[in-house]
């Protein structure tokens, strides 16, 4: 459905040039919720932009089912910008039009009659839950409330891909969740392609499908977001999901020297990732039976979800004798389990009185 080749973007600036974009490629599948996640000034607002062409590129190719949007006339974009709705972070609604007029902006621009305006935009106000706001302002709406006049400004022309830019990093966490649902109602019932620009961890986990993660102006991974989640390779990654899955050593351990080495009183601490249904299985508990003369003392664990698929993330501490714990390994790697071993480290002195 869309596909970035070799997208470059560079600004001239008074300090010299620069280079927002490098050499990106990205393909979205039709119907996917896809997320590009990044700090500010990554590149991820000026990369949607380059999708409907707000952005033209330096270099590269945009392809939007299936038209090159790089050779298009302004004439040519403004017809192609039709079947792309966008979304923002301020709404961006006009002040003196109601919530109708503000729906029916992008259809009055095109020549709709005002008959064909009305039966499009009663289903929409219908779709996104303010049938009952039809002559109110944006000044008498909430946050949530103008941020769905703005969705269903972006569905007016029936678009065949929804872009949003940050739509709900101005909402609070309750309204945030509404939004994203009504997200997911529409990519469902309307069949659109999504791409959600933002630097949230948390909308990536409750609404993508799959995430690129991007970082100076590159792609730094990309995967599905049970992958990525699960099992994060770049350092930006892992830092962007620290905030929802803290990865820290547990409060007794943290600056402690991680030695490979068993030292005195030390634990092999142990980080695993149980998915599906062996986040219910009792691997620990077959693992410790199995291995006659170990100790097996949990340190953190927590159960989550995503996509339906669970998921739980432990930190252990093994001791025993060195062929014991290495039949535990042996044991572990034997499972469909993630392990990462950590290594020995000594509790702090403070924990052990």
């Amino acid at each position: 459905m869309i596909k970035l080749s070799g997208i470059e973007k560079i600004y001239d600036s008074t300090s010299g040039k620069v280079h927002a974009l490098k050499g990106i490629d990205l393909e979205i599948a039709r119907g996917e919720i896809y997320g590009i996640i990044g700090l500010s000034g990554a590149g991820k607002s000026t990369l949607v932009r380059c999708i409907n062409m707000l952005e033209r590129p330096t270099a590269g190719k945009v392809i939007v089912d299936g038209q090159d949007m790089t050779t298009l006339t302004e004439s040519q974009l403004r017809e192609a910008r039709k079947s792309i709705g966008m979304i923002f972070q301020h709404f961006n609604l006009l002040s003196s039009a109601t919530v109708y007029d503000n729906i029916a902006f992008p259809l009055k621009l095109s020549g709709t009659s005002k008959a064909d305006i009305d039966k499009k935009i009663r289903p929409l106000l219908e779709l996104v839950g303010l049938s009952d706001k039809a002559n109110q302002y944006p000044s008498q709406l909430s946050g949530g409330q103008k941020q769905r006049v703005g969705i269903a400004r972006a569905l007016a022309n029936d678009p065949k891909v929804l872009l949003c830019d940050e739509a709900t990093s101005a909402l609070d966490p309750q309204t945030t969740k509404s939004i994203l649902d009504l997200i997911k109602v529409i990519n469902h019932n309307l069949s659109l392609t999504v791409v959600v620009i933002t630097h949230e961890m948390q909308v990536i986990k409750e609404l993508c499908d799959k995430v690129a993660v991007i970082s100076d102006g590159v792609i730094a991974e990309r995967g599905s977001v049970l992958d990525v989640f699960t099992n994060p390779q770049h350092r930006i990654t892992k830092e962007f999901i620290s905030v929802l899955l803290s990865n820290d050593l547990p409060a007794a351990f943290r600056g402690n020297e991680i030695s490979q080495d068993r030292t005195p009183d030390s634990l092999l601490l142990i980080r695993l990732v149980f998915l599906g249904d062996r986040a219910d299985d009792p691997v620990l508990a077959k693992m410790v039976r199995s291995c006659k003369g170990l100790e097996c003392t949990m340190l953190f664990g927590n159960l989550d979800e995503i996509h339906g698929v669970p998921f739980g993330r432990f930190i252990i501490g093994l001791s025993g004798e060195d062929e014991v714990i290495q039949s535990a390994l042996t044991f572990l790697g034997g499972e469909d389990v993630r392990v990462e071993v950590i290594g020995y480290v000594r509790r702090s002195p403070a924990a052990t009185k």
